[in-house]
């Protein structure tokens, strides 16, 4: 698998791109905004997305979804279900941290623990890791030892749990018991800041670590 990072809007959040090489065909994880800007990413890299994949329901990794499935003409696929109760609020979030006005969303598909999601011939694991929302997903690439953790895991930090549903105990115990198990050498894209990896994390990372 092959990928590139979009940092986008005011957030930095950590848009992603996810492609099969052999096919070109490709993902978009959590496209907050800025639709233009990774429309235009997806044009000069030739690739073909098939589908929008979302770690959770926070206006800077849901915000410009609508706008790039009405432009590509392609599925929403996650999070899980309880995070309606964020995505249901796009309004609402729009307005407290002033972005573009966002109806509410409704995925094509909800995701849970243990379901798989295809890019072309790639698929990737899903795992539920709730704490920061709680319907928060991630994305694990096994063969090419890539995860995409949204807000739950951080370069030396973790997700906030200070959101109304957040839980500081669930977002610990997915990560010790759902995430350092794939392997100290998995990399990971976080929802914002660098990359990083299991094993530095649960090294070094103050919140998590050993």
């Amino acid at each position: 698998m092959e990928y590139r990072i979009l940092p986008v809007t005011p957030f930095e959040q950590n848009c992603s791109l996810l492609w099969d090489p052999e096919t070109k065909q490709a993902a978009v994880v959590d496209p907050g905004g800025d639709v233009d800007e990774i429309l235009a990413a997806v044009a000069k890299l030739g690739l073909k997305v098939e589908k929008i994949l979302l770690t959770h329901g926070h206006i800077d990794h849901v915000g410009g979804t609508a706008a790039l499935a009405a432009a590509l003409g392609v599925p929403v696929e996650g999070p899980q279900r309880d995070e309606a109760f964020w995505l249901d609020q796009l309004p609402e979030q729009c307005r407290m941290f002033g972005f573009p006005d966002t109806p509410a969303l409704q995925p094509d598909r909800w995701l849970d623990e243990g379901d798989t999601v295809s890019v072309g011939g790639l698929t990737l694991d899903v795992v539920h890791t709730p704490g920061h929302t709680p319907g928060h997903i991630c994305f694990i690439h096994k063969p090419s030892k890539l995860a995409i953790v949204g807000d739950v895991l951080f370069a030396g930090s973790i997700g906030r749990t200070d959101f109304p549903r957040g839980n500081h105990g669930d977002l610990i115990n997915a990560i010790r018991t759902k995430l350092f198990p794939l392997g100290d050498e998995f990399e990971f894209i976080p929802g914002h800041g660098p990359m990083s990896t299991f094993g530095e994390e649960r090294r070094n990372n103050p919140f998590v670590g050993d």
